[in-house]
């Protein structure tokens, strides 16, 4: 024990140096995004192909959205995320990628305005930017990524940490059985979430539903940032 302890204290990091590049991050994202407007995140997979349903659904909604008066943002790479940003574009609307450094994946998608193409190192800043910058999140299919991300809001939400916001998931037949788990399990079985809980989000299969859910919304609550 003595031994591992010796050793520890001997490792270098540049911990603390690293909080100044955070810091920068955090201050870049924080005063690009506050001139954009309301925005609304649309997440999901970045594997998802052009000839997808889902791909032609985030097109759908996301130009649907900027149509109606809202940015979208997304995570600036492949997939969902590029059909987000097209759709952005196709409605006239602000058409916004925050991207992150990846080893595979991502690189960012031709149809984010330049002016509002971000760049990230760290996933905990960018998906605070991503919350505190959006009036509502879209998410479609997608993998571990699009639940940290779905999840954070919902968290967020039901904590009362941000103001509530619409989550709409767009798909039954993707979404379905996770969500009867949780209403089964994490609420009929151990009681780790309350019944008014299952009210913060809406699962539906079409854009036109999804960005109704939205403006009904926005019909009873104030249009208003989260910062």
């Amino acid at each position: 024990m003595n031994m591992i302890r010796k050793d520890w204290t001997e490792i270098k990091t540049n911990d603390s140096w690293a909080i100044f590049k955070i810091m920068s991050e955090f201050v870049e994202g924080y005063e690009r995004m506050a001139k954009i407007g309301p925005c609304i995140s649309v997440f999901g997979s970045a594997r998802t192909k052009e000839n997808n349903k889902y791909y032609h659904l985030a097109t759908e909604v996301s130009e649907k959205l900027s149509k109606a008066g809202y940015g979208v943002i997304t995570g600036g790479g492949p997939g969902v995320m590029e059909a987000g940003n097209k759709g952005a574009q196709l409605g006239g609307g602000k058409s916004v990628g925050l991207n992150i450094d990846l080893p595979f994946e991502q690189n960012h998608n031709p149809y984010i305005d330049p002016e509002h193409n971000l760049e990230f190192d760290y996933f905990f800043v960018r998906k605070v930017v991503f919350v505190k910058y959006s009036q509502g999140f879209v998410v479609l299919p997608g993998g571990f990524g699009t639940m940290d991300e779905m999840f954070e809001a919902l968290t967020l939400i039901q904590t009362k940490k941000i103001n509530k916001r619409p989550v709409v998931l767009i798909g039954t037949e993707y979404w379905s059985g996770l969500f009867q788990w949780v209403e089964k399990v994490m609420l009929g079985h151990e009681n780790n979430i309350s019944e008014k809980d299952l009210e913060l989000y809406k699962i539906v299969d079409t854009a036109d539903e999804a960005v109704k859910y939205i403006e009904d919304f926005y019909k009873d609550h104030e249009l208003s940032p989260n910062f």
